[in-house]
């Protein structure tokens, strides 16, 4: 499913209506009561319903869905809050198609008769303004929409709730938070935006008959559960240990040998064949301790943290993840310049290893194989140069760069994970919930992400994948065993067999 900005979606408008010769007014009629029949799905007829109906499409489709609840028997008050000059095109149709069914529209005259006619409804239906809102509200949809984020009537939005953004990097707006959105054709880059996602509460995407094989596909896409289905890497029934990749992970310190031992126990437990752990000796004992699968290497130590190279060398790896527990010590970022320059597979940098690698940029560039950056916004604005605040208004726009101008892989961790490829193409990946906000959790998302690499030709398929065994995992435990304050990272590897029995063969 493509995600798309406002400039493509009026593209695909255009396309539809000029290239493909569909009539825009049968494009609102099917908006209209695409809505309509999702409506149906939350509210009951004994429910007094309030639309509110602005210009443009928007609007057109806010007469569509009155019209069609009202000839279903539904409760319905149309309220039309802009002027009737402003009500042009198809939408002026509609208009026309709501009041020669014989129903009727009111004009808001007054705040105070609207605020009343709001207290009096249980669901309010906003198709007041679309994605074409530029900057912060005016008189009086400021106040009608300052009025129903304190009403606690039910909610809902067409499209889009009024006032917010469609696109990423706009912070300051004024918009109304609804408790269900069902958006046109695809969603907007605002739903994954961390400042925007809260307004659109549980959304939901409506159909309207667009000519999907003519319209111009986007570099951004949802990647969905049918997705997984299609990509995620089946067992061979002749299938043996060295087929499945023989991983190394490189990281852990005397203080902190969870984090590899997290990620190699995840790799394992994700399908790699062998594992290695390249870690200092004195962290050893704790991490084989939790993973005795592993066999180990051992890397020079000062102070119970790596400052040399690798003893027995990079060579044979099918995949390498560096950086969890490593430490940041100047020896540490010696170990990185050699994993990036000596191996030939691909390397997963995450964790410590996002802080050397920002003094390596150069060499993570002109390698052959692929180099895959795991950070969390803090490691990503580190990264770039920039302020937290700055990447998150704009984490598409900045990932994009990143990934293009130095050809890597960039998997932005959050509610909504973001995957870039080198070539620029966009996935977005919304499993998980917060109890994934733990420590630990990011060292076992990089175990089960190289797990993937190896076992998937596709590096992008297997960055989306692992993003979603991770997510889906945390999310079946805190509906079955835990809780999301007490869930802990070690539970989400031992998670892992169960979710995977449903999408591996």
């Amino acid at each position: 499913m493509n995600i798309v900005t406002a400039k493509e979606m009026y593209v695909w408008d255009r396309q539809a209506m000029e290239e493909a010769g569909i009539d825009g007014k049968i494009l609102m009629e099917n908006a209209g009561r695409a809505v309509a029949q999702n409506v149906e799905k939350l509210v009951d007829k004994r429910q007094r319903i309030l639309v509110l109906i602005g210009a443009g499409n928007n609007g057109g489709d806010g007469f569509v869905i009155a019209r069609t609840l009202l000839n279903k028997g539904y409760t319905v008050r149309a309220v039309q809050v802009v002027p009737d000059e402003k009500i042009k095109g198809d939408a002026l149709a509609h208009k026309h198609m709501f009041l020669a069914s014989n129903y009727q529209l009111e004009h808001l005259e007054k705040l105070l008769d609207l605020f009343q006619s709001i207290d009096h409804s249980d669901v309010v239906i906003d198709s007041m303004l679309g994605i074409g809102v530029e900057g912060r509200l005016r008189s009086p949809i400021d106040q009608v929409v300052e009025y129903l984020n304190q009403s606690k009537c039910l909610k809902i939005a067409v499209d889009i709730p009024s006032g917010v953004p469609a696109d990423e990097g706009v912070t300051d707006f004024s918009g109304l938070k609804v408790d269900h959105t069902f958006t046109i054709a695809a969603p907007k880059i605002s739903m994954f935006i961390e400042k925007t996602a809260p307004y659109f509460g549980e959304w939901e995407v409506v159909e309207i008959g667009l000519p999907t094989a003519k319209l111009k596909k986007a570099k951004r896409k949802l990647w969905e559960k049918r997705d997984v289905a299609a990509t995620f890497p089946r067992r061979n029934a002749y299938a043996h240990k060295g087929v499945h990749g023989k991983a190394l992970f490189v990281g852990g310190s005397f203080s902190m040998p969870g984090s590899i031992a997290m990620a190699a126990r995840a790799g394992l437990r994700s399908g790699a064949g062998l594992a290695t752990v390249a870690t200092v000796e004195s962290a050893w004992p704790s991490v084989a301790a939790h993973i005795p699968e592993a066999t180990y290497t051992r890397v020079e130590e000062e102070a119970g943290s790596m400052v040399g190279v690798i003893d027995s060398g990079i060579e044979g790896y099918d995949a390498i993840a560096i950086g969890m527990g490593m430490g940041r010590k100047e020896g540490a970022e010696a170990m990185l310049r050699n994993v990036l320059e000596k191996s030939t597979c691909p390397v997963l940098i995450d964790a410590d290893g996002l802080y050397h690698a920002k003094q390596l940029l150069d060499e993570v560039s002109v390698r052959n194989a692929p180099v895959i950056l795991t950070p969390h916004p803090g490691e990503m604005a580190h990264l770039l140069g920039i302020k937290v605040p700055e990447l998150l208004a704009r984490p598409f726009e900045w990932s994009q760069r990143l990934a293009s101008e130095r050809g890597v892989y960039v998997v932005l961790k959050g509610p909504a994970t973001i995957i870039t490829t080198p070539e620029g193409t966009q996935y977005v990946e919304t499993s998980g919930n917060a109890g994934l906000a733990k420590g630990g959790s990011g060292d076992v998302l990089s175990g089960i992400l190289l797990a993937m690499i190896m076992q998937t030709s596709s590096v992008a398929d297997a960055l989306c994948n692992g993003c979603f065994l991770h997510g889906k995992t945390a999310e079946r435990l805190t509906e079955d065993s835990h809780s999301q304050v007490d869930l802990l990272a070690t539970d989400v590897v031992e998670g892992l067999s169960q979710t995977l029995r449903t999408f591996s063969g």
